[in-house]
C-alpha cells in the first residue's frame, strides 16, 4: 500500500471520528449545585445555567392568596425536609401572583436555612426533560422544577413529555424532584379545544381523557381568582411600606383606581405596575 493510500485512510478515519463525536457528544458538565440555588435548563447543548440574581418578591407582599400560599408553603417545606410532597398546578387569573408565589416560597425556604434548588424549565424544552431528570436524579440535593405558563394547543405533543416528570415511566419520578407549574387554564388547554376533540374524534371520550387527565396527575390544584378592590389597594400600600414610599392614602387610592380602570382589570401585576410608576414619581429607586 502506497504512502498516498495510507494518508487517505488516515484522513477518512479522522473524519469518521469527528462524525462520531457529533453523534455522541461528551457527557454534560455537572453543574455546581453547592454555589448556586437557582438554575435555568438550556438546550442545544443541554446544560443547567446558574441564575446569579433571581427575580423575586417577598412572600408577605403577596396579598389575597393566603390559602394558596399556606398550602404551597407547607407542601414545599415538607419536601425540602426530606418528606414526600405533591406536584402542584397553580392555575387561574393572569397577574395574580402564581409564578411570584413559587419564587417567593423558594426564597422563604432558603431564608429558613433549608436546602432547596429551583430549576426553571421552558414549555418548549419539555422533550428534553428526561435528560434533565437524569442529571438531577444523581444529585443529593432536592430540586423544585418550575414551568411557567404551561398550556397545550391542538396537536401539541409536548404534554406526553410532561408525563415523564409527573409519572416518570419505569424509573419513576426522581425522589428528589418536585414539579410546580403555572397556567391560566385548569386543564392546561383551551375549552374549545376540548369541545373539538369531543366532536371530531372516533372515540371522543378517550381523546379528551388522555389530555385532560394530565392535570389530574398534579396532587395539588391551587386556583387564583381576580382580586377585590380592597385587596388591590392593600397590595399597593404594602409595596409603599416595603420600599419606603410616602403614603398619601386618598391620593394613592384615587390614582390607583384610575390606573386599573384604564387597564380594565385588577390584579397583583397591575398593582405592581402602578407602584413602579408611583415610586418613580416620588423619587424612590426600587430594584426590578
Amino acid at each position: 500500500m502506497s504512502e498516498y493510500d495510507l494518508k487517505n485512510i488516515e484522513n477518512s478515519l479522522a473524519q469518521i471520528e469527528k462524525a462520531m463525536e457529533r453523534l455522541s457528544p461528551p457527557p454534560l458538565e455537572y453543574p455546581d449545585f453547592e454555589s448556586n440555588n437557582a438554575f435555568v435548563w438550556k438546550v442545544s447543548p443541554d446544560h443547567l445555567q446558574p441564575v446569579l440574581k433571581v427575580s423575586k418578591i417577598n412572600l408577605e407582599l403577596l396579598v389575597g392568596i393566603d390559602r394558596a400560599r399556606d398550602i404551597l408553603l407547607e407542601n414545599t417545606i415538607q419536601f425540602s425536609e426530606g418528606f414526600s410532597a405533591n406536584n402542584a398546578l397553580l392555575w387561574g387569573s393572569r397577574g395574580m401572583g402564581k409564578s411570584s408565589l413559587i419564587k417567593a416560597i423558594h426564597q422563604e425556604i432558603i431564608g429558613r436555612g433549608l436546602s432547596l434548588k429551583i430549576v426553571e424549565l421552558q414549555r418548549e424544552d419539555l422533550p428534553s426533560v428526561s435528560k434533565l431528570l437524569n442529571i438531577l436524579r444523581g444529585s443529593p440535593e432536592r430540586f423544585l422544577l418550575f414551568c411557567d405558563d404551561l398550556s397545550f394547543s391542538h396537536d401539541d405533543q409536548h404534554y406526553k413529555s410532561l408525563k415523564a416528570v409527573l409519572d416518570g415511566g419505569l424509573e419513576g419520578r426522581p425522589e428528589n424532584v418536585l414539579f410546580y407549574a403555572t397556567s391560566n387554564r385548569r386543564h392546561l388547554m383551551p375549552r374549545d379545544m376540548i369541545e373539538n376533540e369531543k366532536s371530531s374524534s372516533i372515540n371522543p371520550s378517550e381523546a379528551v381523557e388522555e389530555k385532560v387527565s394530565l392535570s389530574d396527575r398534579f396532587g395539588l390544584w391551587l386556583g387564583f381568582h381576580p382580586c377585590t378592590q380592597d385587596e388591590y389597594l392593600e397590595m399597593i400600600i404594602r409595596y409603599c411600606d416595603q420600599y419606603g414610599v410616602s403614603k398619601e392614602l386618598d391620593f394613592i387610592k384615587s390614582q390607583a383606581i384610575e390606573w386599573q380602570a384604564t387597564r380594565g382589570a385588577r390584579s397583583g401585576r397591575v398593582a405592581w405596575q402602578f407602584f413602579v410608576d408611583l415610586a418613580a414619581k416620588k423619587g424612590v429607586k426600587i430594584g426590578l
